[in-house]
């Protein structure tokens, strides 16, 4: 799941990720699934580390923060849509 703002997520996405911003988490979190695993990304993997706290403060315990975020996604090769 994507959590950048509109802007950053129209310069590159992980193909077929959600996108949700982090300002919106709170409103929308009964949209999120508890029953299987949700990665968050940002930009380098400080707003998600702090939106998978949060989640994990809710009762969400299958969240994981992608660590680097989509720049270290890219910097391994992998696709960007």
């Amino acid at each position: 799941m994507d959590i950048r703002t509109p802007a950053e997520v129209s310069q590159g996405a992980i193909p077929d990720a959600m996108h949700l911003p982090m300002h919106l988490i709170p409103i929308r979190i009964n949209e999120l699934p508890k029953d299987r695993d949700v990665v968050l990304y940002c930009r380098s993997g400080a707003r998600s580390y702090q939106a998978c706290a949060y989640m994990l403060q809710q009762g969400y315990d299958r969240v994981l923060n992608l660590r680097g975020g989509i720049i270290a996604w890219a910097r391994h090769g992998y696709p960007i849509a």
